[in-house]
């Protein structure tokens, strides 16, 4: 991440979007009485393709995503632009542009361009509150945070967590769910809190995050975009948390569990978990190297022909360089030799 970058992810202009959002009225009307007349049937295939476009960058990260996502994105912003609809539809329409700058923004970010996820998730957020739809606008400002915090924005990462907790006052248990890993995960890295004030605010959130996933669905049910929240995303995040505070023991139970929970073998999320363990045996008191090399294998597999992120790349990387004074081990430098290879493909 160049300088450049940087200071806009960790200033004001990060957290900036978040008040606006806060404080911003409410949009009475979205009509538009002037161009072609746009179907209701069409928006209900946007959002099946939309789905469709979520999971699939699930499988092959966000590398492969970005181009199709930004396409799907400018078809629907030309109907916005030149249809006709009424005030219902025009949510509709605004909603899934949101989801879609909201997925072009994470697609951006898994692939390394933070600054055009900035300007996705900003947009996205426009379009979430001209929906009315406050369950995606608030996600929207979990990943703003999760990005803030990859860069190093402990503070602000925790500033746009709780704006979207405090925004978001609806009753679906997955979508506080959510919210609250994000808040557990920027407490976890801010580093300008004392460090029982970390451990204590962490926990806190991971334990209304587990409250959560027990509530009974609403009776709307759940946002379609939330699916990805389950038992084993949860215990992910909990491990990511209980790591980053410097408790393996508690982290390794949680990521062992995500990987018993996950339904594919190779995927984005499963390279991360593996990543994530790795990091864990390998970070404790007294190393343990077999277990890490095992597991760092097994998320250079996923990352070799299967899954295109830049993100869990990163993750891989910083685990190598960690395990720098151990190379002259014969298993340990044929692991660098082969995240090597892979950085030269």
């Amino acid at each position: 991440m160049d300088r450049r970058s940087f200071v806009t992810l960790v200033g004001t202009a990060v957290t900036a979007p978040a008040h606006e959002w806060l404080i911003a009225h409410p949009i009475t009307r979205l009509a538009q009485t002037a161009g072609t007349a746009i179907p209701a049937g069409v928006v209900d295939h946007l959002d099946g393709i939309t789905d469709h476009l979520r999971r699939m960058d699930d499988q092959v990260g966000g590398g492969p995503m970005l181009r199709l996502v930004h396409e799907q994105l400018r078809y629907v912003t030309t109907l916005l632009r030149n249809g006709r609809y009424d005030d219902s539809l025009g949510r509709r329409l605004h909603a899934v542009a949101a989801e879609l700058l909201r997925l072009a923004g994470f697609a951006a970010f898994d692939s390394g361009r933070h600054g055009l996820a900035q300007w996705y998730w900003d947009a996205g957020l426009r379009a979430a509150h001209a929906a009315g739809d406050s369950a995606l606008g608030a996600n929207i400002l979990g990943f703003k945070s999760c990005q803030a915090k990859d860069a190093g924005g402990g503070r602000e990462a925790v500033v746009l967590a709780n704006s979207a907790r405090r925004g978001y006052s609806g009753a679906s248990g997955r979508v506080t769910a959510i919210l609250a890993l994000r808040a557990a995960e920027a407490a976890a890295n801010d580093r300008t809190a004392t460090s029982h004030h970390r451990t204590s605010e962490t926990r806190r959130a991971i334990d209304d995050a587990f409250n959560a996933l027990d509530d009974p669905p609403p009776a709307t049910g759940h946002p379609a975009w939330a699916y990805w929240m389950d038992p084993a995303q949860a215990h992910a995040q909990a491990g990511y948390c209980y790591l980053r505070i410097g408790e393996h023991a508690k982290a390794r139970n949680e990521l062992r569990a995500a990987l018993r929970l996950q339904d594919e073998e190779y995927s984005r999320e499963g390279a991360l978990r593996h990543v994530l363990l790795a990091t864990t045996y390998l970070q404790q008191a007294q190393p343990d190297l077999e277990h890490t090399l095992a597991h760092a294998h097994q998320a250079a597999d996923a990352l070799t022909g299967h899954v295109d992120s830049a993100r869990c790349r990163g993750h891989l990387d910083r685990l190598t360089k960690d395990l720098q004074p151990y190379r002259r081990t014969t298993k340990v430098q044929e692991l660098l030799d082969r995240t090597r290879a892979m950085s030269n493909t």
